[in-house]
């Protein structure tokens, strides 16, 4: 009997699993189907939220599909996904068109914000966390002062994003989170679109900062307060922005 071929010296040996799960996904053209629209859905998705696809933003599905570099099926799959959180306009045989913000949609959306995550923030204090489960939250607002101190108005977005994200997850109410999600994405564009058109957000920080210490203090009632007032100044500073430049969508 001729005894196995060893791999080539220099060249890592394969392990099982590995070998298995390539199998597996080879015979799941389903599985490696719903990935592919993932991927799609993810990066059209963040190109929308970070304003490289502007609002009013056009692009045909053959055009999407060659800039991922993957086929025009899942990209499809993706729009409508995408149609459906609100973020774009599917138009037959034409592609997709990002959908722009009104006033008066950002004046909606930050009323159910408000309230949606104050709840999370009255569950969280209630609910007296431990000082490891609060890490993410110090760990967002310390990013926040380092930032605001770089003057690097990015990283601050990103933590920021982070502080609130961490909120809702450890208040745990999947459906909270979920009725969130269908409204936040459109709130971080207009917040990134008029992110260095507004005060340098040193009160954010400091109300990021008040409501962590009333949830650590178990005060529910306090924490709901500090969120509904943080959240109606960056409403109000946000609508100020549509007025003064004269906008009527972003």
């Amino acid at each position: 009997m001729r005894p196995a071929a060893l791999p080539r010296k220099g060249a890592p040996a394969k392990e099982p699993g590995a070998r298995n799960m390539a199998r597996r996904r080879s015979a799941d053209p389903a599985a490696s189907r719903v990935s592919r629209v993932e991927e799609a859905y993810a990066a059209i998705r963040r190109r929308i939220l970070d304003n490289i696809y502007p609002p009013g933003h056009r692009a045909l599905e053959a055009d999407l599909a060659a800039d991922l570099a993957i086929s025009r099926t899942p990209v499809r799959e993706a729009l409508i996904r995408l149609a459906h959180e609100g973020l774009v306009e599917v138009i037959p045989r034409h592609g997709m068109r990002v959908l722009p913000v009104s006033p008066v949609d950002m004046s909606e959306i930050y009323v159910v914000l408000t309230a949606l995550e104050s709840a999370a923030a009255e569950i969280l204090a209630l609910r007296r966390p431990s000082e490891a489960e609060l890490t993410p939250l110090v760990d967002a607002t310390g990013d926040m002062t380092r930032a605001l101190a770089a003057d690097d108005l990015g990283a601050w977005a990103a933590a920021d994003e982070r502080f609130h994200r961490h909120l809702l997850e450890l208040a745990g109410n999947r459906t909270l989170i979920d009725a969130v999600a269908r409204l936040a994405d459109r709130a971080h564009r207009a917040r990134m679109f008029t992110l260095r058109l507004r005060p340098k957000p040193v009160n954010s920080t400091q109300e990021h900062m008040a409501m962590l210490e009333r949830i650590r203090e178990g005060d529910a009632r306090g924490a709901v307060e500090v969120n509904r007032a943080h959240r109606q100044r960056a409403s109000i500073e946000l609508l100020a922005i549509f007025e003064r430049y004269r906008l009527q969508q972003m």
